[in-house]
């Protein structure tokens, strides 16, 4: 099965086209994805045909489980489809079918190549039963206190079609614990799907740095619907202002929203090799 590995702001994946057939994918995904014994990644993603867009995602993460969406993920199938002719950009625009719903990309180019894109999210999700978060109270769910080993952490929870947790701090993202903390907040069980748990400082009304314990694949460089959700739930709380730029461990990316209609991330994407992984 041929392959390539990419990156969006150090957000790595391995892509590979599939005419829909099924396979193990879940057991593929955590063999290619192994740092020690595969090709490493932090996810496996599927182009697949569609009757509704351009084409259509499938994504494993590291450890099997399949996941929603990744902002980072798709801007890396963007480039992928439209430099090898699976998706030609048409007026600029390239659509993704999803799991939750048909995303839409603005693709920028260079002689041929796709520099960067701008990429639809959708608009979030607020109540308790779509994130999923366990709160009765009403939305949006901003600094709810969850007890974490004795510790109290106030979470903001959304969805952007995959669910979120954003802890606010007022001192550096680098100093927090997250390699600790993360997990038992992915797996608390305030959350029965599990969760992407990120932690965010605002700087200004237009920077932020954020750092992320995605859902079955740990800290990643970026996430795209982290940073999302972080800017979303900081303008909720009048704490950034429409168009923010958000500062990761791999780069940097921007997100706008204007609190009202959808969410757009805009950002690189990059190959990293190419290979062919036997079956």
């Amino acid at each position: 099965m041929k392959f390539a590995k990419m990156h969006g702001a150090g957000n790595d994946f391995l892509v590979t086209e599939s005419p829909g057939e099924e396979r193990d994918w879940s057991a593929i995904s955590m063999a290619m994805c192994d740092r020690h014994l595969g090709a490493g990644a932090d996810g496996l993603m599927l182009i697949l045909p569609s009757d509704r867009a351009d084409f259509r995602m499938r994504l494993f993460n590291a450890d099997g489980s399949e996941a929603e969406v990744s902002g980072n993920g798709v801007r890396c199938l963007v480039k992928y489809a439209v430099e090898r002719g699976i998706a030609p950009a048409k007026d600029g625009k390239v659509s993704i079918e999803a799991i939750h719903d048909i995303l839409v990309a603005d693709v920028f180019m260079e002689d041929g190549k796709v520099i960067r894109s701008r990429l639809s999210m959708g608009r979030p999700k607020f109540k308790p039963a779509e994130v999923p978060v366990k709160a009765d109270v009403a939305p949006p769910i901003v600094d709810l206190p969850i007890d974490v080993d004795g510790q109290t952490i106030t979470v903001s929870c959304m969805s952007i079609g995959n669910p979120h947790a954003v802890n606010f701090l007022d001192s550096s993202v680098h100093d927090y614990p997250l390699e600790t903390i993360g997990p038992k907040v992915e797996n608390h069980a305030a959350f029965p799907a599990r969760v992407n748990y990120g932690i965010a400082n605002v700087i200004s009304r237009d920077r932020m740095d954020v750092r992320v314990w995605e859902r079955g694949a740990g800290e990643t460089l970026a996430c795209g619907s982290g940073c999302c959700a972080a800017m979303v739930m900081a303008h909720l709380k009048g704490l950034v202002g429409d168009r923010v730029d958000i500062t990761q461990p791999g780069g940097l990316l921007t997100v706008e929203w204007d609190g009202t209609g959808d969410v757009y991330l805009t950002g690189p994407a990059e190959f990293i090799f190419e290979g062919e992984w036997p079956l």
